[in-house]
């Protein structure tokens, strides 16, 4: 007879404890984090912040799952094609992580809705495909006083940065406009790095450890195995900036 196994959640943590001390954990299980996006990025970035034991995670994405989602979108399984993302994202963390609150939203970033959004979140991460969303989120947080931890991927290659309002120059001082939208071509192991670093990010910053990526953008070349950091600074007339004023 196969002994039944029982959860214990108090040891779930046990490995990271002597990290992030009690104290780091406390706060990371009293947490609200919004991931937006629940693709590429969002999948390492929800995986492991839910694995780390952070206490709610909020999922906006308008998005359905087509099968082209799946070489690197390992919060949904192939069964799930046709599904709302945020619905199967949420099955999927509730089976990795029961204790985890998960809040569903099946709905485009906008103007009208980004503000609310951001409202309950202590961080933001922009897990999004497209700059026409990701610059509305980033102003909404900006203005909100709310971290966000911006990263994006293309092929190979992957970049990521810490915005904190009032200690970094924010994305418009490093990114002044959109790029144009398109589909781009994407390893899944390029999503898996940045993504899981954007989890990594968001948990120094709930724990205060570490040092966070502001003012440095970091630049990932998985085809040679390399990484390097470009420093940038506030942008002169930056039009976000000027708008919440100086920096410390």
């Amino acid at each position: 007879m196969i002994a039944e196994k029982t959860f214990n959640p108090s040891r779930r943590f046990e490995r990271q404890i002597p990290l992030i001390g009690a104290e780091g954990q406390k706060n990371l299980e009293e947490a609200t984090v919004l991931i937006a996006g629940a693709g590429g990025l969002g999948s390492p970035a929800a995986t492991y912040l839910a694995l780390a034991g952070t206490g709610e995670l909020i999922i906006v994405d308008d998005d359905r799952i087509s099968e082209s989602n799946l070489n690197r979108q390992f919060l949904h399984a192939a069964s799930s094609v046709g599904l709302q993302k945020v619905y199967s994202a949420q099955t999927t963390l509730h089976g990795l992580a029961p204790e985890l609150s998960v809040i569903s939203y099946p709905r485009r970033i906008d103007e009208q809705s980004a503000g609310e959004l951001v409202r309950d979140a202590d961080v933001v991460i922009d897990a999004l495909d497209n700059y026409e969303s990701r610059f509305i989120l980033h102003e909404a947080a900006w203005n909100a006083d709310i971290p966000f931890i911006h990263g994006a991927i293309e092929g190979f290659s992957g970049q990521l940065t810490s915005i904190i309002p009032g200690h970094s120059p924010c994305l418009s001082c490093l990114i002044p406009s959109a790029p144009l939208s398109e589909k781009v071509p994407v390893i899944g192991a390029t999503a898996g790095v940045i993504g899981s670093m954007q989890a990594m990010e968001a948990i120094k910053y709930l724990t205060g450890k570490g040092t966070m990526m502001t003012g440095r953008l970091f630049l990932w070349d998985g085809l040679s195995g390399r990484g390097e950091y470009v420093k940038f600074g506030r942008r002169k007339n930056c039009p976000v900036c000027r708008l919440k004023g100086g920096m410390s």
